[in-house]
């Protein structure tokens, strides 16, 4: 998958390059079938079932999500149209009333899900709690009274800045149950990222904690709420809920502050559904990395919900007994749709967990599998890289023989770290699905069918069924096979981003005008390189403007970050241009090494004519240095931005709030 937080705006068309090509070099031969005794239980038993969907939906592409909108969902009211399609603009089920609180919750209550575990949680310190789905929406209903208490009507915004916390998707269900449009904001963000977004979507109420845990330590959120909203900062938030988790001391002040536990204790189970138009927000969510004023993708309710809940039940080949667990953050895109709307439309287990891998627990993950007995693990090549340095020893010390689906979401896949995955992990039996897509989308774009479709480490295969891709020139003109190109989607889905918050004109510039149109047609653009290979499979090659240009050859970023993972003593690798007055840009290559070796001249040479072996001379690192860690966000991203400052020789400046550790920006300046 592309970066869910990715940043298309930062890429003018004027900076995709005059040659429409990108260099694709790296072969991957090896395929792997879906295990038979998955196959023969899935809802799509083979690839002819994936073919026969796909074209079915490609045919009339209304009529395919018109026809699941119908059998998948629960309609206050029938829509009067499946597609308006006015280019760039979209509107799914016009007409339709619907609630995705209602489709997550009430429905199942009838049926034997009432009592089923719906949301399993795990505290980092170690405490647990499990809801069911009555128990669940108990809660939500007599947080939704509360929001109406405080406030809060219908349209309102409402900012949720919290740890991970079985109050966060409370929240956010609470919200969708009276049509007051969430926005989440991740709690690792600071305090001035966090009023820039409440500012921007004018916010009327805040929810938060005391605070939550991350790697042993108490992160203070009450406190940088306080900050954000310090000398009438964000003057359209009246009210602030906060949840008691750490018990730390914080600052309450009269008449804005309220305690969550507090204002629970008398309010009512009793809230219906409000009955929402189909194209009503649902909910704002910033992308992060941008510069200047954030950007808040816009999703709304029917065709967000129709697309979680059939692109979670298909792609992960959801059955009634699975234990699902995505270790994303709600603040992302990922939380949002595949922690709480998709898994919990479709009747599933979903687990929450507050922690992350640290030095006093690198086992974490596998002990919660082990635990919980988790059959659907889906987690970002950046963890699993992070696994591989830690050791085999900790996933080989428990047992994790409930597994049966793995999958992948964040970036695209080193293919060693796939086949690590799948070897060390997943024991040969679980098929990997590999993710691509955005915030933007919404939703799993190109993706396994788990029993369906036959896997290459570190491709995302083929597109969904109902979703038209294309790998293009800037003409807009289909690429040959194996020929890298610029990404895009040439139909319309359900749960595309309906616009840019407040900024119609940004949306049609940032997302629809790269590439020229052809025939009149518009083509949303991506922001990632990729190419398709003979069988129709897609290799995602990073976004374009992480394409470097060598003596006129642009090369993928994460096709040299490939093949240097590849070698055994290379943990995690990010490559970068560096100006160059001759070539244009030369290769630098930023790498962290396995436990037992030591970065030195030899290895050095050692991995650059490793490169040269695996791809060509063209791809061979100007510049290698060695790390102990990369830069990377709060949700895991490596900042490639602020690895090119470094190789540049420049200073790092703009926004680096995203930055999980400023100590490893120093220690590599002071590298450099």
């Amino acid at each position: 998958m592309s970066n869910p937080t990715s940043n298309p705006d930062s890429t003018p068309a004027s900076n995709l390059g005059s040659t429409p090509t990108i260099e694709s070099i790296l072969h991957e031969d090896r395929l792997f079938q879906p295990p038979a005794e998955l196959a023969a239980q899935a809802k799509f038993k083979s690839f002819s079932d994936y073919e026969a969907i796909y074209a079915k939906a490609k045919a009339d592409p209304a009529a395919f999500w018109g026809e699941l909108a119908q059998q998948e969902l629960h309609w206050f009211e029938p829509w009067k149209q499946v597609l308006d399609w006015r280019p760039p603009f979209a509107k799914w089920f016009e007409g339709g009333k619907i609630n995705i609180s209602y489709n997550c919750l009430d429905r199942h209550l009838t049926t034997w899900r009432k009592n089923k575990a719906a949301l399993i949680w795990e505290g980092e310190p170690g405490d647990s709690r499990t809801l069911t789905y009555a128990q669940l929406h108990r809660e939500v209903c007599q947080m939704a009274n509360v929001l109406k208490e405080l406030g809060v009507q219908k349209g309102d915004r409402v900012g949720i800045y919290m740890p991970m916390i079985p109050e966060a998707a409370i929240a956010m269900l609470a919200c969708a149950r009276i049509g007051a449009p969430h926005s989440v904001v991740f709690g690792g963000f600071s305090a001035e990222a966090l009023r820039d977004r409440l500012v921007d979507a004018q916010a009327k109420l805040v929810i938060t904690a005391d605070g939550g845990f991350r790697k042993d330590k108490v992160v203070a959120l009450k406190e940088q709420v306080d900050n954000a909203l310090a000398n009438n900062a964000a003057p359209s938030v009246q009210n602030v809920l906060v949840v008691q988790r750490t018990k730390e001391p914080i600052i309450m002040e009269t008449g804005r502050d309220h305690w969550w536990h507090e204002l629970q204790t008398n309010a009512s189970a009793d809230c219906p559904a409000e009955p929402m138009n189909s194209e009503d927000m649902l909910f704002i969510l910033y992308t992060s990395g941008s510069t200047g004023k954030p950007k808040g993708v816009v999703h709304t309710t029917a065709g967000y919900n129709l697309y979680t809940h059939v692109t979670t039940q298909w792609t992960f080949d959801l059955q009634d007994t699975d234990i699902y667990w995505c270790t994303a953050d709600v603040g992302w895109i990922t939380g949002h749709s595949y922690i709480v709307y998709g898994p919990l439309s479709n009747g599933a287990t979903t687990v929450m967990y507050e922690g992350v891998p640290r030095p006093s627990n690198p086992g974490c993950f596998w002990d919660v599998i082990e635990k919980y007995g988790v059959t659907i693990f889906y987690t970002a090549p950046t963890a699993i890289r992070t696994f591989i340095k830690m050791g085999d020893q900790h996933p080989k010390a428990r047992n994790l023989s409930s597994l049966r689906i793995l999958g992948t979401v964040g970036e695209p896949i080193n293919p060693e770290a796939w086949m690590w995955y799948h070897t060390v992990i997943g024991k040969e039996r679980c098929p990997i699905v590999d993710t691509w897509w955005q915030t933007e989308t919404g939703g799993f774009m190109i993706t396994p069918l788990p029993g369906a479709t036959p896997t290459k480490p570190g491709s995302a295969t083929r597109p969904f069924p109902g979703i038209l891709a294309e790998v293009v020139d800037l003409d807009g003109n289909p690429v040959a096979d194996n020929e890298g190109g610029y990404l895009v989607i040439t139909h319309p889905w359900p749960s595309m981003l309906r616009t840019v918050y407040g900024d119609d004109d940004r949306f049609r510039r940032t997302y629809w005008e790269h590439i020229a149109p052809k025939d009149g047609q518009y083509l949303y653009f991506a922001g990632d390189g990729a190419r398709r290979d003979e069988d129709g499979y897609f290799w995602i090659m990073g976004r374009v403007d992480d394409v470097i240009s060598v003596s006129g050859h642009r090369l993928g970023t994460m096709e040299i970050e490939s093949a240097l993972v590849s070698h055994p003593a290379v943990a995690e690798a990010a490559v970068v241009g560096r100006p160059d007055e001759v070539k244009g840009e030369d290769v630098v290559a930023f790498i962290t090494l396995e436990g037992t070796y030591r970065g030195s001249d030899t290895l050095k040479s050692e991995l650059k004519q490793h490169v040269v072996a695996e791809i060509g001379a063209i791809a061979r690192p100007s510049d290698i240095r060695f790390a102990d860690a990369l830069p990377k966000t709060r949700s895991g991203k490596i900042m490639r931005r602020l690895l090119r400052t470094l190789a540049s020789g420049q200073e790092v400046s703009g926004d680096t709030s995203t930055l999980e550790d400023r100590s490893v920006l120093d220690a590599l300046r002071e590298d450099a």
